[in-house]
């Protein structure tokens, strides 16, 4: 299984207006990194979940996408934000609550997060070590937002098994980046 961790700062954890996913915090660009984490040509990757941090609200919120069991998802930006929004319409508890098949929505935020999945954490960074060749077996990649991490959640990474990684040395989008590794994980894979 891979996973992925994405922080939206902004990102809202109460429903929103399709019609204005850049004015829900953001919600746009996590839109896109659950499509990049999770649609092949013309299917899902069924080996990947995708875990949303929303942070822009009251209470922050997990929101997560399995691609085992996921149905309704489109490669829209809105399909994904129409089934991040029924998530949020749920009564969320401290532990997962289904609202559609494959997603999947709680209470908590980042260090709740990787206390539960309690895995060595690859974070993602511009000044980290090259991907290239590196060899991956049930990675838990994390993201941040177009913000990036803060100091205290980097803070929280540093109480974890963690290596700090690279795609290449520019700073890219968070869903190109997913789009990158999952390339070099493709590649290794079939052994190209």
């Amino acid at each position: 299984m891979k996973s992925f961790v994405i922080i939206g700062h902004k990102a809202v954890s109460a429903p929103f207006s399709l019609n204005d996913l850049p004015g829900a915090g953001r919600m746009d660009i996590l839109c896109r990194c659950v499509n990049a984490a999770l649609f092949l040509s013309h299917d899902l990757r069924r080996d990947v979940r995708v875990y949303l941090v929303l942070k822009g609200g009251a209470q922050p919120k997990l929101v997560r996408f399995d691609g085992s069991s996921l149905r309704y998802l489109s490669p829209d930006e809105r399909s994904a934000a129409s089934l991040i929004k029924k998530a949020l319409e749920k009564n969320a508890q401290g532990f997962w609550t289904e609202s559609t098949p494959g997603v999947s929505i709680r209470k908590g935020d980042l260090s709740n997060l990787l206390e539960e999945l309690n895995k060595k954490i690859t974070y993602l960074r511009e000044d980290g070590m090259d991907i290239r060749g590196k060899k991956f077996e049930e990675p838990l990649f994390l993201l941040g937002d177009h913000e990036g991490l803060t100091d205290e959640e980097e803070k929280i990474i540093r109480g974890y098994e963690h290596e700090i990684v690279s795609v290449g040395p520019l700073s890219l989008h968070a869903d190109h980046c997913i789009v990158l590794l999952h390339n070099e994980m493709d590649r290794a894979e079939k052994h190209i």
